[in-house]
């Protein structure tokens, strides 16, 4: 029998003494949920917990998000955590007493779950730090929900200079809690998120013939896209094309002369991510073309896709088999969701594991984003001594 590695039985130990504390944390987010690039309170209690613990603060010249670093005791990698912290624009309908207390805005993606989860991971290794070599960064990242992304602004100010490595995590209402999930290669698609404008004529509804109508336009303009998708793309590579609103026309009697849409495709092919903009743009300029309108098409945000580090996951897998046995480790669907992790894993090696926060018996089963989304919070504690656990490992590997 394999006797188990005094180290993470230590980092077990504090995660669960630490557990009560990240409850607390947690639960204060969720009922002050704030949105994208509005996290002002949520930075302030970060700021304010990471200085508790002592460490330090780095300038970085953003109105919200933080970014903290702790140094080991002795000389070794740089090893960055993410977290991401906004809320999303939903009215919260879960029932639970610590429900938002904001209207209209709910954490129904788990970033509170995330943000409790890092700083509780933050108190595991400062615990522990006469045990690491290295520093490690943990980046609180504002705006991941909406585009750009906050990763773009966090890389641009410097969070991964020196960095050698990133872990992440996000939960999954679709895997038990207690479980990980892990996905070799590319996890989550690139995006392309893009406006089009169909530009007719416009005209009495009496007099069609007068007009390019621009609704009609649009109508074929949304069925041939749909085309792209089965006919002019391998069926057997992952491709979706939506359109999720569409807006135009002013009254019942008017032809409308203006039509816009806003539409986003993703793809997990590289080839089809390069090529797909320009079929788009190719196949809404002619079937505008061929009505007499015209057409404008504007790319609103792309984000890269996500593609896991093998190494990083390997490291994933055996901490986390090692604390809590290999049957925990669990394989992780691929996604045509879009996610700004992928930004930093264009520039340093690492990997985004999924969180287990599934539980039928309290109703944690509601899916990412939904009015009712509801997170196992035991989930917590395992994110955290995973986190704790590889980066312990990960400095030992690599220390200089």
């Amino acid at each position: 029998m394999t006797r188990p590695n005094p180290l993470f039985s230590s980092v077990v130990t504090l995660a669960r003494k630490g557990y009560p504390a990240q409850v607390k944390w947690r639960r204060h987010l969720h009922q002050y949920p704030e949105l994208s690039d509005q996290e002002f309170e949520t930075t302030t209690f970060l700021k304010k917990e990471l200085k508790r613990l002592g460490l330090k603060i780095r300038s970085m010249r953003m109105p919200t998000g933080v970014v903290a670093e702790l140094k080991g005791a002795r000389p070794g990698p740089t090893m960055a955590i993410r977290s991401d912290i906004d809320a999303l624009p939903i009215i919260e309908r879960t029932g639970l007493p610590f429900a938002s207390k904001i209207p209209g805005r709910m954490h129904a993606c788990g970033h509170d779950l995330h943000a409790a989860t890092v700083l509780g991971t933050a108190t595991v290794l400062t615990q522990l730090r006469h045990k690491l070599s290295g520093t490690v960064r943990f980046l609180f990242q504002p705006a991941e929900e909406t585009p750009p992304g906050g990763a773009v602004v966090m890389i641009e100010l410097g969070a991964l200079k020196g960095v050698d490595t990133i872990f992440g995590l996000h939960v999954d209402p679709h895997l038990p809690v207690g479980t990980v999930g892990l996905c070799e290669g590319p996890m989550m698609a690139s995006v392309c998120d893009f406006d089009i404008s169909v530009l007719g004529r416009g005209s009495h509804a009496a007099r069609p013939h007068l007009s390019v109508d621009a609704i009609v336009v649009a109508s074929a303009v949304v069925d041939t896209l749909q085309k792209i998708v089965s006919r002019y793309t391998d069926p057997q590579i992952p491709v979706v094309i939506t359109v999720g609103r569409i807006s135009g026309g002013a009254a019942r009697n008017v032809i409308a002369d203006r039509v816009d849409l806003a539409c986003t495709a993703r793809t997990l092919s590289p080839s089809l991510a390069k090529s797909l903009p320009a079929l788009i743009r190719k196949t809404v300029s002619g079937v505008c073309r061929a009505h007499g309108a015209k057409s404008e098409i504007t790319v609103v945000a792309s984000y890269p896709m996500l593609v896991n580090d093998s190494s990083t996951n390997h490291l994933y897998r055996d901490v986390f088999g090692e604390m809590f046995g290999p049957g925990k480790v669990r394989t992780a669907a691929r996604s045509l969701g879009g996610e700004d992790f992928a930004r930093y894993l264009q520039k340093v090696p690492g990997a985004m594991c999924r969180l287990g926060v599934r539980n039928p018996r309290i109703g944690a089963t509601k899916p990412w984003h939904s009015s009712k989304f509801i997170a196992d919070e035991n989930g917590m504690f395992y994110g955290t001594a995973l986190l704790a656990g590889t980066v312990l490992r990960y400095a030992e590997l690599h220390s200089r």
